[in-house]
């Protein structure tokens, strides 16, 4: 009899622990929540002073501090911890803030944060700066980017939409105001379309003027053609639709001149303020533009094509300089963007301060995006597997970088969300002649269908 309830326990032991690793995998959410998270808690607690001694993160304690000890309880004085504020559980891990000694400074804690992450028994530790002297640990229980689950609080705003999530299972919020231009690179099923299709449809639900060039014959961009404000399906469209912006620019910035009192005749660098500064009913509509594959309109096979091209670099570089005052966005998107495209795509490149790179085929293409701006970020970049469409790796001209993932957003949703919020366009009338039409889509259709202008009677 002994020996049947010792292999029942035994079993249900057995039971218990491959129902918890099943768990872990298939739901790591619910076994954080459960079993991780009051883990963690008591290592923590129970380890911690020990585990900022063993990571150099103790001090001598101060002279008062150490005559108190002695007469109090006559002990050997030690090297004491940064004070530990509350521990904060969340639904992906804990949050708690250290105060740091005197001579201590956040680099410190972020060189231990792999340390602290074995000592801890948590998937990743963060650090954040939140004021001199205090920084933030975020202990992540899990892989977030395994399968992506956006935060239910999302601080977003005008031009300032979550696009993805942080390896901190924070949000990544794409703000035009503060990063106007940026350029996404990625080979081939990389997940590249998937970021796109996220922010048109974020910024679907914002009164902006959301304008393409997809020279794949308008593949990737047609779908979302209810929403669009233009479309150019071809170079031959694209060189017409990028003067245009252009001359839109030059308007908006007579229209700061003329609300300011500037005189006519003053160059448009030496003006400082913005679209921004007019009064909401006198402001014209921002306008976000979108180029997918920026390689097809640099490439050329004869001297008339040469001759097109330069031009609309030209323009190109001009909107990416001087196109943020007006309200006008660049989102350059491509598999690889070098000098090998050929005259000016340095000079844009440079225009780009916001870099999301996706898996790529060659470190060259990661040096392309990240190497001038956060070179240790490159190896991150050449490490993204294949298996994991949609990780990529952002960098700004700060120095600093992150991984993120975007959330899958089926095309359908998207199209259909795009033809829902179709009346937000803004009324831009130098976009006229190059708005999509879009014929009556019969009931059994599935998708607009979209072609670069509009049908005239």
């Amino acid at each position: 009899m002994t020996d049947l309830v010792t292999w029942a326990e035994l079993g249900g032991s057995l039971a218990a622990i491959g129902g918890a690793a099943y768990v872990r995998h298939a739901h790591p959410a619910a076994y954080w929540s459960t079993v991780g998270l009051p883990l963690s808690v008591v290592r923590l607690l129970a380890s911690y002073s020990s585990t900022m001694d063993a990571c150099g993160l103790t001090v001598e304690p101060s002279r008062w501090g150490a005559l108190a000890v002695r007469a109090a309880t006559r002990r050997e004085v030690r090297p004491v911890p940064p004070r530990r504020g509350v521990i904060r559980p969340t639904t992906t891990g804990l949050r708690m803030r250290l105060r740091l000694a005197p001579g201590q400074e956040p680099a410190d804690v972020a060189a231990s944060a792999e340390r602290l992450r074995h000592a801890w028994g948590v998937h990743a530790v963060h650090v954040r700066d939140v004021k001199p002297g205090v920084v933030e640990l975020r202990l992540v229980g899990f892989d977030v980017l395994r399968k992506v689950r956006m935060p239910r609080r999302l601080d977003g705003g005008p031009l300032r939409i979550p696009v993805a999530l942080r390896e901190d299972a924070t949000a990544f919020l794409r703000d035009y105001r503060a990063v106007p231009h940026e350029l996404v690179l990625g080979a081939t099923l990389s997940g590249k379309s998937m970021y796109l299709r996220n922010l048109l449809t974020r910024l679907a639900v914002q009164p902006v003027a959301l304008v393409g060039i997809d020279c794949k014959r308008g593949v990737e961009l047609a779908p979302f053609a209810p929403r669009l404000s233009a479309l150019a399906t071809d170079p031959d469209q694209a060189a017409e639709l990028l003067p245009a912006l252009v001359k839109e620019m030059e308007d908006r910035y007579d229209l700061i001149k003329a609300r300011q009192g500037i005189a006519p005749g003053t160059p448009e660098e030496l003006i400082t303020s913005d679209v921004w500064g007019l009064p909401e009913d006198e402001r014209p509509a921002p306008i976000v533009l979108f180029i997918d594959e920026v390689a097809e309109l640099f490439l050329v096979a004869t001297r008339k094509e040469e001759e097109r091209r330069d031009e609309m670099v030209t323009q190109l570089i001009r909107l990416a300089q001087l196109g943020r005052a007006a309200g006008i966005y660049l989102e350059v998107c491509g598999q690889r963007f070098g000098s090998e495209l050929g005259k000016g795509a340095t000079m844009l490149r440079a225009q780009l301060t916001g870099r999301v790179c996706h898996r790529v085929n060659d470190e060259a293409s990661a040096k392309m995006a990240l190497g001038d701006i956060a070179p240790e970020a490159v190896f991150a970049a050449c490490a993204i597997a294949a298996e994991l469409p949609g990780l990529a790796v952002v960098g700004d001209t700060s120095g600093g970088w992150s991984r993120i993932r975007t959330p899958y957003l089926s095309l359908a949703d998207a199209a259909a969300t795009c033809r829902a919020t179709a009346d937000l366009a803004p009324d831009v009338p130098a976009l006229h002649p190059f708005r999509p039409y879009v014929p009556p889509m019969p009931v059994e259709a599935s998708g607009p269908v979209a072609t670069a202008r509009p049908v005239t009677e």
